[in-house]
């Protein structure tokens, strides 16, 4: 394993860099033993480990089932200041095509977002701050558990996270391959979607294909509720708005049984927005466009519509400070400080809302093979790690600057 190629000013970044082979090695172990949301023992077994291994002053399990906090003491304890740097931990439920010597050993599971690269980005920047301590406050470092749709971030909280460790703001970073390596992404407010979860049920009346004005088609309303919703967006969301429908999942019938007419169907999908105004029409128009569709061929529904995840939403401040910190460390022209919003989702969104902060996006490429999130051919790009690392140790540097000794 090679030093990284990558390029970036500070103390940090000089002295992080010199275990990057080290890094590498703990990620692409992370990556061959996938956990998914809250069984993360291995994983945070493994952290736990690597924490106590860096110094760190100490180090809790089992906050919000299976995360791990640690904490760093600066040299000064003057400030009473308190910053939390998060990553997440878990897997995906699919299979990994990869053939790479690190590839997942558990079947059906793989770390195809790139999780195992965050949580080795916070470990090493928890080796570096406990190595040098030069901040004045403490670092919180949250390795949360469950983020691939679990609500792990929330979880955390009712356990009381915020409580016991009342950091004044917080921060994550995700990986993204469609940015190059060494730049890093920002906005000073939505960066990622709300995620809300539509369940519809059609019950109708089943029978026999060769007579169908016995039955009640939920085949047939299914396929108008499909068409009707994709009116939402085009003629009840204001062209200013952004909002995604997408009834991705349907399930009626037998594909054995060509000739029988299903009784019930169900449709499942997702709405992304940014406005919670905008998900409460969206919520709305679903329910009456499904109740009116119904109806009119003589069937009945049941929409249940479920608030998943709320919209990523930065604090300005803090992401105006994050920017300040990615500039020093890969310069002000590797910064997008007007960085897009994406219509994914992230359960980060829930400590933003307890408190200040700021998500952000470390570019990491798909050049040498590597792919996009959520595919089975991903794999992180580990040249970044050093990066990464650098970057949360200099917000918890940068937040809580330790004053020069005389």
């Amino acid at each position: 394993m090679q030093p990284t190629r990558l390029k970036a000013g500070g103390r940090a970044f000089a002295q992080i860099a010199q275990y990057h082979p080290e890094l590498t090695a703990f990620r692409r172990d992370l990556h061959a033993h996938p956990e998914l949301g809250f069984e993360e023992v291995y994983t945070s077994a493994r952290v736990r480990e690597a924490l106590r291994a860096a110094g760190v002053d100490e180090v809790h399990e089992g906050i919000g089932r299976t995360g791990v906090v640690g904490i760093i003491h600066g040299q000064g304890r003057g400030s009473g200041s308190m910053i939390g740097l998060r990553a997440d931990m878990d897997a995906l439920p699919m299979t990994e095509r990869n053939d790479f010597a690190w590839k997942s050993c558990k079947t059906g599971l793989m770390h195809g977002c790139g999780h195992d690269g965050h949580t080795t980005m916070l470990v090493g920047a928890a080796r570096y701050l406990a190595a040098t301590r030069h901040f004045d406050g403490t670092a919180v470092l949250i390795f949360q558990p469950g983020e691939e749709g679990l609500g792990g971030a929330r979880v955390m909280i009712e356990d009381g996270l915020f409580e016991r460790f009342p950091v004044q703001s917080v921060y994550a970073m995700h990986n993204w391959p469609a940015m190059r390596p060494g730049t890093v992404g920002i906005n000073d407010g939505a960066m990622m979607a709300a995620a809300d979860r539509v369940t519809i049920e059609i019950t109708g009346r089943g029978g026999h294909g060769a007579h169908p004005y016995q039955t009640v088609d939920v085949v047939l309303v299914a396929g108008h509720i499909i068409t009707a919703v994709q009116s939402i967006v085009s003629r009840n969301v204001r062209a200013l708005d952004s909002a995604v429908i997408s009834l991705c999942a349907v399930h009626a019938g037998d594909l054995g049984a060509f000739s029988v007419l299903p009784g019930q169907a169900t449709l499942v999908g997702t709405v992304r927005a940014f406005n919670p105004a905008v998900q409460d029409m969206v919520a709305q128009r679903i329910k009456d466009l499904c109740n009116a569709i119904a109806l009119g061929f003589g069937a009945t529904v049941t929409v249940r519509y479920e608030r998943i995840y709320p919209a990523t939403i930065n604090t300005a401040a803090e992401a105006r400070f994050a920017g300040d910190v990615a500039a020093a460390l890969v310069g002000e022209d590797n910064v997008d400080r007007d960085l897009e919003p994406s219509m994914g989702a992230e359960d980060f969104s829930f400590m933003l809302q307890a408190r200040p902060g700021a998500y952000l996006r470390l570019g990491q490429g798909m050049g040498a093979g590597n792919s996009t999130l959520h595919n089975s051919l991903y794999d992180f790009n580990d040249e970044v790690l050093p990066l990464g690392a650098a970057l949360y140790a200099g917000l918890v540097e940068q937040a809580m600057p330790l004053a020069d000794v005389q």
